[in-house]
């Protein structure tokens, strides 16, 4: 097996940390803007090749990654056409997908390309923070043309099966609408909540200081990368705006029965939503990426957190954050600890229990 990546970022870099364990006879070769990044995965024993640019050297790839930002993979589609042979399955890793599926449409490969999506990702950027199992247990959406045959579907669901995760076959179209809903405008939600929170704070900041606790949680996702976001937007504009016109009848309809003081309206609101939240799978990861956090009563005295880290440290647990909760109106502990994978927070969780501390996960 013969596999191409263009461009090797933090999810190039780990789907084919990805490829290299779980298939370590395949050839990987690789080509990026950022020549030191695939000079590493040469190093780190990831990447066998690292070709100068786009050329022959692909024309033989049963799978070819584009794995550069959405407006470059287009322009690398027009340059990738005259060089892959009729069996070499063209897909990419984007966020969107209608934009780079009419894109197809247009240049004739449709009989080439399988669009996906690692439901998969990170604050952090670059090669440099891949790991092969950031897409474990993630949901991989597959979005196949009309074209493509189905022999080869198949073989690729079984490909992203066998990284480790958890393939979901869907229409384009079909994928953009969802991300929208669950996805593109909570992280418009949580933007636009916390400017109206910095806009309406009192002149000593007051908001500023107690948004410590539950309300930094809830818009965390407004810490995402600008100009990523922009992208996404921009190419699924459409559909944000739809379910964007939605909400604000939602949002409407909620003020209008808080005006009229309608009883029974605030109880429905919180009770529907409720069930509905409760009856999500906790089974893989959506197209947002969970905090891998829990929290822990604490006795405030001299060196207590430093105890604490030190009893991870020397189990090998890296943390990411850990800080007092100050504003505690909806949290039940004192000390929040933040983890960088799940693995590492549920040891974390079961480690710190024998030293009989509280340990609450939500």
């Amino acid at each position: 097996m013969k596999i191409g990546f263009i461009g090797l970022g933090l999810i190039g870099g780990s789907i084919a940390r990805a490829v290299r364990h779980f298939y370590p006879d395949a050839e990987i070769l690789a080509c990026s803007r950022t020549r030191a990044s695939v000079e590493q995965a040469v190093r780190d024993g990831v990447v066998d090749r690292i070709p100068d640019r786009i050329d022959e050297n692909f024309s033989d790839c049963d799978y070819l990654f584009l794995c550069a930002p959405v407006a470059d993979n287009a322009a690398y589609l027009k340059e990738l056409k005259p060089l892959i042979n009729s069996s070499c399955i063209v897909t990419d890793v984007g966020s969107t997908k209608s934009d780079i599926h009419a894109r197809v449409e247009e240049l004739g490969m449709e009989a080439n390309f399988i669009g996906g999506h690692p439901m998969a990702g990170s604050e952090k950027t670059g090669y440099a923070n891949s790991k092969r199992i950031l897409i474990e247990n993630a949901y991989y959406v597959i979005t196949p043309t009309a074209q493509v045959p189905k022999d080869a579907v198949e073989r690729y669901r079984d490909f992203v099966a066998g990284l480790k995760a958890l393939p979901l076959i869907l229409d384009c179209r079909t994928h953009d609408y969802v991300t929208a809903g669950v996805s593109h405008l909570p992280h418009i939600i949580a933007s636009s909540l916390v400017n109206l929170v910095k806009d309406s704070d009192t002149e000593d900041g007051i908001m500023k200081l107690i948004a410590a606790g539950g309300f930094k949680d809830i818009t965390r996702i407004a810490s995402s990368s600008p100009e990523m976001w922009e992208q996404i937007c921009m190419t699924n504009r459409e559909n944000i705006a739809s379910i964007l016109n939605d909400y604000i009848r939602s949002l409407t309809r909620i003020r209008s029965q808080l005006e009229q003081g309608e009883s029974g309206a605030v109880p429905d609101l919180f009770e529907t939503s409720r069930d509905y939240r409760n009856s999500l799978p906790s089974r893989g990861s959506g197209p947002i990426q969970p905090a891998y956090e829990i929290y822990c009563d604490m006795v405030d005295e001299v060196g207590g957190i430093a105890t604490l880290a030190t009893i991870l440290a020397s189990n090998q647990i890296s943390l990411k954050n850990i800080g007092i909760v100050h504003s505690r109106e909806f949290i039940e502990a004192v000390l929040r600890i933040e983890f960088y994978d799940e693995p590492a927070m549920k040891q974390a969780a079961d480690i710190l229990r024998k030293y009989r501390y509280v340990i609450y996960e939500r």
